[in-house]
């Protein structure tokens, strides 16, 4: 299947900055460098002021225009192309009318036209996560004109993997990715440029633990590193 990306446009569809990194950082290097891929990432969320007992973006200004700042280095690392950035209130996605996110997607879409996407896996603990994957299914509705033939989902360390063992929707991958260490230590490069998401090891998010989780898709298929998916829907044109 990765040979069928090949050239492809794809978009990465997530809800806050260092998301774009986290599931497939390794493979989005891959598919960039190798594969010759056109890619670009949506971050809809501006993913600082859930820190906070009440969202106050002026409180959080200088924060915030640190963080967006980061965006540009940390895609730049990966292997994307171009980025947009949007504002929707950080863990609070569920205060938005979801067809508001529906029609930036959608917009998106229309702009791009994609035929891959990569989004959030549906049963994270992460409330925006849930409603990103939610905003995009309706947005690429298989009907005449629409260029998406190919939704992959991923799993977001220290989200996806907190969620309860036996939730309805447990990430359970059936596509896996083989990549280098190289692809796996330019993701943890682009991790390193957010400067309000880095973290110590043992969290999901520290370079080691990023590492490890590799190693250990990459044992399931018998190789060295690997990054997990769940192939949602995927058509094939006669």
């Amino acid at each position: 299947m990765l040979e069928s990306l090949k050239n492809k446009k794809i978009l990465v569809i997530v809800a806050h900055p260092d998301d774009e990194l986290l599931g497939q950082g390794a493979t989005i290097n891959l598919l960039s460098k190798k594969f010759n891929c056109n890619i670009k990432t949506v971050i809809l969320g501006e993913g600082i002021t859930s820190r906070a007992n009440e969202r106050d973006t002026d409180k959080w200004s200088q924060e915030l225009i640190q963080h967006k700042s980061n965006i540009t280095n940390a895609c730049e690392k990966v292997g994307y192309k171009s980025f947009s950035t949007y504002d929707f209130p950080d863990n609070r996605f569920d205060q938005v009318n979801l067809l508001d996110i529906v029609k930036v997607i959608e917009s998106e879409i229309e702009t791009f036209k994609p035929s891959v996407i990569f989004t959030h896996h549906p049963g994270d603990t992460n409330i925006d996560h849930r409603l990103t994957h939610d905003a995009v299914l309706p947005a690429i509705r298989p009907m005449k004109g629409q260029t998406v033939e190919t939704l992959i989902t991923f799993e977001t360390p220290s989200s996806t993997e907190w969620q309860s063992p036996d939730h309805e929707n447990s990430f359970i991958p059936n596509f896996f990715v083989e990549v280098e260490e190289k692809n796996i230590d330019a993701k943890i490069e682009g991790m390193q440029s957010y400067y309000f998401e880095k973290r110590e090891y043992p969290h999901p998010r520290s370079p080691e633990s990023l590492k490890i989780l590799s190693k250990r898709w990459g044992i399931v298929i018998g190789t060295e590193f690997a990054e997990a998916f769940r192939v949602i829907r995927t058509i094939s044109r006669i």
